[in-house]
């Protein structure tokens, strides 16, 4: 059975998740409140830092092993 999915495919939705959540967190660091959400900052900007992190995995396997 295949992954439907090849790596440049993961790659790119990896780099969006992880460009989405880096702005967003950016986004509430200026804001104290965010209506009656309770969304810890630091949590979601170490998620946005290890997806960026998985971004850049991905990216040196594409160089490593080209397909």
């Amino acid at each position: 059975m295949h992954f439907p999915l090849s790596l440049g495919d993961v790659s790119l939705w990896i780099a969006f998740t992880a460009i989405i959540l880096l702005v967003t967190s950016e986004l509430l660091a200026s804001s104290e409140t965010f209506g009656d959400f309770v969304i810890q900052k630091t949590r979601l900007r170490i998620v946005a830092l290890v997806l960026g992190a998985a971004f850049m995995i991905t990216v040196l396997l594409r160089i490593a092993i080209p397909t």
